[in-house]
């Protein structure tokens, strides 16, 4: 059982774990234990309330294939194990971001004593530009 939120879980059926062989350089043990772990996650299928769904099918995320699929591979650990829990934090993750609302943003103006303060600034700031100039001495 993957536990989400505290009324949200996904049974282990609904989860495919695979395990091969990883990438890159590792030695001899690289090319006998098969480490690393593929996850796939089939959203249409699993028991995740509607809602979960929506928002999930909803995001453009390169582990989400075209048929509603969540594929993770996980290989930066050495054990098997570490890497299964690894890839099953990452879609934990993954689920818990999709259903995060984000809050609406309500246009501001600023201050009429702020946009004061601020075309004082400027002034005082082109004065100060202005006395840095070349002097002409000038004779009376």
């Amino acid at each position: 059982m993957l536990f989400i939120s505290h009324s949200v879980s996904i049974p282990d059926t609904d989860i495919e774990i695979t395990a091969m062989r990883s990438q890159g350089p590792g030695g001899q043990n690289v090319n006998k234990v098969s480490s690393a772990i593929h996850l796939r996650f089939d959203v249409h299928q699993s028991g995740l309330p509607d809602f979960y769904k929506e928002r999930l099918l909803a995001i453009q995320d390169y582990r989400m294939t075209k048929d509603g699929v969540i594929v993770i591979k996980s290989q930066e650990h050495r054990s098997q194990e570490l890497n299964r829990q690894a890839a099953l934090e990452r879609l934990v993750m993954m689920i818990r971001q999709a259903t995060v609302v984000q809050k609406n943003r309500r246009a501001t103006k600023p201050s009429r004593s702020s946009q004061q303060k601020r075309m004082n600034k400027k002034t005082k700031h082109g004065q100060n530009k202005q006395l840095r100039g070349k002097v002409s001495h000038k004779d009376h």
